[in-house]
């Protein structure tokens, strides 16, 4: 055994190096293929914030007095930690109705490409007031945009796997609001415009088993029904006649591939209105549409999250 011993620590000491070249060689490609990857990712974000560019040039995240508009019910919000993605805190802003203490149903909140500014922090109030504990979340690093080519760097940069890590914290964090506040856990939806819209339908394919309703104004689409399927919820869709990056022919595809499924699906497309018609701190706000849309939005959301009847969402 002693006679073999330096045979064999020699025979050992030759593969050493061949052994650090696979290793070197196998630790290169899994770095590769995770750079690949992530920069598939990039082209994704990038490709969308690209389409919806045209749609906002010239326009301007400037509240105009539609977007000031008082929740139905007086409520209280602050900012809120929800998670931590990254390394990084993720800061968002929750809202809910101030005197009330039973059970409520809680709201993901997804901004549009400006970020989560006034807009949207208003917009979370509103909700709150219709009767829900709602949280808006960040998915930029707590940055916004005042001009639409800074709008797009941020969207472009958006790693989705990052998004939906977050979105997915925000989704446990409003779950345990929901349960603290009424002693068991509630329904929760989500809701999304722009470039929220797009994380709202994917925030509902992500995580089936925890979304109950889902809203999207004017977001990117999925039209392929393998990736549809896996939804559980119903899902409503306001959009544009004359939105160019998503264009009805997209949305009748969408709508068409969800009823091929089986999927609840309600789509409404107003003819005079383009992208971001809804959004009141924008140059491209329609009132009428907006108007209807939120009343039809609202009692969307009281139907599947907390049981009320469809109310008044006519017209």
């Amino acid at each position: 055994m002693n006679a073999l011993r330096p045979a064999f620590v020699r025979a050992a000491c030759a593969a050493l190096p061949v052994l650090l070249l696979l290793a070197t060689a196998l630790l290169a490609l899994a770095c590769t293929g995770q750079q690949s990857s992530s920069a598939a990712a990039a082209s994704s974000s990038a490709k969308e914030a690209a389409e919806m560019a045209p749609e906002h040039v010239g326009d301007r995240p400037e509240a105009s007095e539609a977007a000031t508009t008082a929740p139905a019910t007086e409520v209280v919000g602050d900012p809120v930690i929800y998670g931590n993605v990254g390394g990084h805190e993720v800061t968002g802003y929750v809202a809910r109705p101030k005197d009330v203490t039973g059970p409520l149903p809680g709201l993901l909140v997804i901004h549009e490409w400006w970020g989560l500014n006034d807009n949207i922090r208003a917009m979370t109030r509103r909700l709150a007031g219709e009767g829900y504990v709602a949280l808006a979340v960040d998915l930029y690093g707590g940055q916004v945009a005042e001009t639409p080519e800074r709008a797009r760097e941020l969207m472009s940069a958006v790693d989705p796997t990052l998004a939906l890590e977050n979105l997915s914290q925000a989704r446990d964090h409003l779950a345990a609001r929901v349960q603290a506040i009424g002693g068991a856990p509630g329904k929760i939806g989500v809701i999304g415009w722009c470039f929220g819209g797009g994380w709202s339908l994917r925030s509902a394919l992500a995580m089936p088993n925890g979304i109950d309703a889902t809203v999207i104004y004017y977001g990117h689409l999925i039209t392929d029904k393998a990736e549809l399927r896996p939804l559980e919820s119903p899902v409503i869709g306001f959009f544009g006649a004359d939105d160019s990056s998503i264009p009805p022919s997209t949305v009748h595809a969408f709508q068409t591939a969800l009823q091929d499924l089986g999927k609840s699906v309600e789509i409404h497309i107003y003819d005079g209105a383009g992208h971001a018609f809804a959004n009141p701190s924008g140059t491209n706000y329609r009132p009428e549409a907006a108007q209807n849309a939120w009343k039809r939005t609202v009692a969307f959301l009281a139907e599947n999250l907390s049981g009320s009847p469809a109310g008044t969402a006519g017209g």
